[in-house]
């Protein structure tokens, strides 16, 4: 078998491809960009609430066809388009310092907010005024391992298509349903409606996190709500939550981060709900 012929660099694909690095591409067409081979898998195997692929696209370097072999396979299979790219070609296309050489195109998969409501979730971070975008997928990472049934970013906070929020949710943003672009008065308004317990995370909370598990409150449907890491959430925002939780600092740290926090939060929830279900 020959070598694959190459997509040129000048090609309308590539071109399209590269224009997604900017948001309002990314809005017009309703595509994003997935890099490396563990989001390029996740992009492979899902499908959106229409059923559709996700992945529309895939750019990859004849190395890394031939060293993930299985996932451009499953590209194929799942539909879409492989164009073989010169590895300068692809770096160009790529927002990361050292490319692994596949690069997916994927259709926007967030999930309308009613539709997650529906679903009577147990478990929920919402992001408000998050502006960093590597936060605002590592928390989604974070939501993803702790077992959260979804996660919504509200207007003020960063692009869920952002190239390093994407990057950082490692491939959890193909797991669970987002929903983007809440207000965050409607978010906890529809919550609410839903049964769910809606706690704001703040270093300044009038409430401890450990007392709130030591009380046994913490077993319910509950709802986070994660504000901007260098100021906190705003007081309006925290007035909206049924309770404003810090959590504890045993040690000597001034505080801790957003997604750490975030971490210790959705799993002291999660273990609360697994307890409560034991029960």
């Amino acid at each position: 078998m020959g070598t694959p012929e190459l997509i040129s660099p000048r090609s309308p694909r590539l071109v399209a491809a590269r224009r997604l690095a900017r948001r309002a591409f990314r809005a017009k067409e309703r595509r994003f960009i997935a890099e490396g081979p563990q989001a390029v898998r996740e992009a492979v195997g899902h499908r959106g609430e229409d059923g559709a692929p996700t992945l529309v696209e895939l750019f990859t370097t004849v190395e890394a066809a031939e060293r993930y072999a299985d996932i451009v396979d499953a590209a194929r299979a799942a539909g879409a388009r492989v164009h073989h790219a010169d590895a300068d070609v692809v770096a160009d296309v790529s927002q990361t310092v050292t490319p692994q050489g596949l690069l997916g195109v994927c259709r926007f998969l967030d999930s309308p907010f009613e539709s997650i409501l529906r679903a009577r979730p147990r478990l929920v971070a919402v992001l408000a005024h998050v502006r960093d975008p590597g936060n605002a997928g590592t928390v989604l990472r974070c939501a993803d391992a702790a077992g959260a049934d979804a996660v919504v970013l509200t207007d003020a906070s960063v692009d869920l298509y952002n190239p390093k929020s994407v990057r950082a949710s490692v491939g959890s943003l193909f797991h669970l349903p987002v929903a983007v672009g809440v207000p965050v008065e409607e978010a906890v308004a529809g919550l609410r409606g839903a049964g769910v317990r809606v706690l704001a995370a703040d270093g300044a909370g009038d409430d401890d996190l450990d007392d709130e598990l030591d009380a046994g409150t913490m077993g319910g449907p509950t709802a986070w709500i994660f504000g901007n890491e260098a100021w906190g959430l705003p007081a309006e925002t925290r007035a909206l939550a049924d309770a404003v939780v810090r959590v504890p600092i045993h040690g000597r740290a001034e505080s801790l981060n957003l997604a750490t926090a975030a971490a210790v939060c959705l799993y002291a929830s999660a273990r609360a709900q697994r307890v409560r279900t034991a029960s």
